[in-house]
C-alpha cells in the first residue's frame, strides 16, 4: 500500500482552478521529486496535503486513510511535515530554538525529541556549529538546512519539501538533496517539489507537473532519461 495516495484531486483559489483532478502515489521510503515549471501546481499539491488549502474534491489517503478534515496541526501529529518554500525561520531566535519549536507535536515525548535532534544533527552538522546562532544571521544554504531540519523534529513519515534549491548554489542545493536521500533510507518517506531538474538523480520517482496535472511519471532508470528533462524543461 502506498503511503501517500492522491485520487482526482481538485484545487483552485476562489473560482480559479490549479490542480485538475491529478492522481498519483508515493511508496513509503522512497524519495519523489515533484518536478515542473513556476506555475505548475506544485506548490499547491503539497499545501493541500498538509491541510493548508481545502480541495473541491477528490481525496488525500495517508497509509490508507482519508485526511479529510483533519486540520495542520493533527496532520502534523499524524505524520504529516512541510518545509515550506522560502524557508520561513524564525530569525530572532536561535537555531536551537528554531530546532525545538519544530518539535512542539513530540514536546511530552523528551526521548523522542532527543531522538530527533539527534539525528538532525547528524544529516547537517553545520546547525550543530551554530547552536547558539540567530537563525536570521545564517547563510542562505544554512537556513535551508535549518528549515529542514525544523520539519524533520516532529517525527514525520512523511517530509514534504518545497524548492529545497531555490536561491542555493549547485554544492548546497546538492547537500540538502543528498540529506534528503538519507533522510529517505533511514525510513522518512520524502516529497520534495522542485524546479531543478538536478534534483532528479536522488530520486526513486519522479512527477513532472504541468499547468495543474500530472503529465508524466518515471520511476527508476527512467528517470535518469535526458529526453525527459527536455521534453518538460527544456534542454
Amino acid at each position: 500500500m502506498a503511503l501517500l495516495e492522491i485520487k482526482d484531486l481538485v484545487v483552485g483559489y476562489g473560482r480559479y482552478p490549479v490542480l485538475h483532478g491529478i492522481d498519483f502515489v508515493v511508496e513509503e521510503g522512497e524519495v519523489c521529486v515533484l518536478l515542473g515549471l513556476n506555475g505548475a501546481g506544485k506548490t499547491t499539491t503539497v499545501s493541500t496535503v498538509a491541510g493548508l488549502l481545502k480541495p473541491t474534491s477528490g481525496q488525500v489517503l495517508f497509509d490508507g486513510s482519508s485526511l479529510g478534515r483533519r486540520s495542520p496541526s493533527a496532520r502534523v501529529k499524524h505524520g504529516v511535515s512541510l518545509c515550506p518554500e522560502g524557508r520561513r525561520v524564525f530569525p530572532r531566535l536561535s537555531v536551537q530554538q528554531n530546532l525545538r519549536l519544530g518539535a512542539w507535536s513530540q514536546r511530552r515525548h523528551a526521548k523522542t525529541v532527543k531522538r530527533q535532534l539527534e539525528l538532525v544533527l547528524d544529516y547537517f552538522p553545520r546547525l550543530d556549529e551554530r547552536a547558539d546562532q540567530m537563525a536570521g544571521t545564517l547563510s542562505g544554504g544554512e537556513q535551508q538546512m535549518l528549515a529542514v531540519g525544523r520539519a524533520l523534529m516532529s517525527k514525520p513519515r512523511l517530509l514534504m519539501i518545497d524548492e529545497a534549491s531555490l536561491g542555493l548554489s549547485p554544492t548546497v542545493a546538492r547537500t540538502v538533496w543528498e540529506a534528503a536521500a538519507r533522510i529517505a533510507r533511514d525510513g522518512t518517506t520524502v516529497l520534495m517539489v522542485e524546479q531543478n531538474a538536478g534534483a532528479l538523480p536522488f530520486a526513486d520517482r519522479a512527477l513532472i507537473m504541468e499547468k495543474g496535472t500530472v503529465a508524466h511519471t518515471a520511476v527508476g532508470d527512467d528517470i535518469r532519461n535526458v529526453n525527459l528533462r527536455e521534453a518538460y524543461l527544456g534542454a
